[in-house]
């Protein structure tokens, strides 16, 4: 993914946001190869109650909440249910945001080039929450990075932002975790030694 992106290299305002927990060590390496700034940007998919693996939406940074109505309304979710589950994930985004970050500000995004790295794009619900937070603070440029991903969620997000690479698209697509030899889940631990790591690399642009 990196060699896709590598054209980026050329923006000197570039800066590469992982989605944590699972993009930020993609973000990672996409961040060396770009020698680039890396910083998270905190987004909590909102999980269907006894299927939490699939999405019903998101929630961002700056209180943005994005939902799948066609999932909401299959699983007959109450809008009451919906309130319940974002406000305990706004909990815990609230939790990780400072336990990444500790004391230190976030990245500035105004008129700057996004690269917004993930894992993969399943449903999108994530990316969406993500895009749409970013959106309000007036990034020059909006760029989305995924090693994996369902066709039809590439050919969406090409509208509404300006580029998107996604390295492979398979059909089936089944799930993002069944193209990784391993996808074992990340740890705060591993995010926050990624993110120190980065900030200590010499001679990279600043954030």
């Amino acid at each position: 993914m990196a060699e896709r992106l590598k054209a980026l290299r050329a923006w000197p305002d570039a800066v590469v946001l992982g989605l944590p927990r699972g993009g930020v060590p993609v973000a990672y390496e996409v961040a060396v190869a770009l020698e680039a700034p890396l910083d998270v940007f905190m987004v909590r998919k909102l999980g269907v109650p006894g299927h939490e693996e699939l999405a019903m939406g998101a929630i961002a940074s700056g209180g943005i909440r994005v939902l799948n109505e066609d999932v909401v309304a299959a699983a007959g979710i109450s809008p009451e249910e919906i309130d319940v589950i974002a406000a305990r994930e706004a909990d815990e985004l609230r939790r990780r945001e400072h336990l990444y970050r500790g004391d230190r500000p976030p990245t500035r995004i105004t008129g700057r080039s996004i690269i917004v790295v993930d894992d993969g794009l399943a449903t999108g619900a994530s990316m969406r929450a993500a895009i749409a937070a970013l959106r309000q603070h007036g990034p020059a440029r909006l760029t989305i990075g995924v090693p994996v991903a369902a066709y039809q969620a590439c050919i969406e997000f090409a509208s509404v932002v300006d580029d998107v690479v996604c390295v492979l698209t398979p059909d089936p697509f089944t799930a993002v975790g069944n193209w990784y030899r391993d996808f074992g889940e990340t740890s705060d631990h591993e995010v926050r030694t990624l993110l120190a790591q980065a900030a200590a690399r010499p001679n990279r642009r600043v954030a």
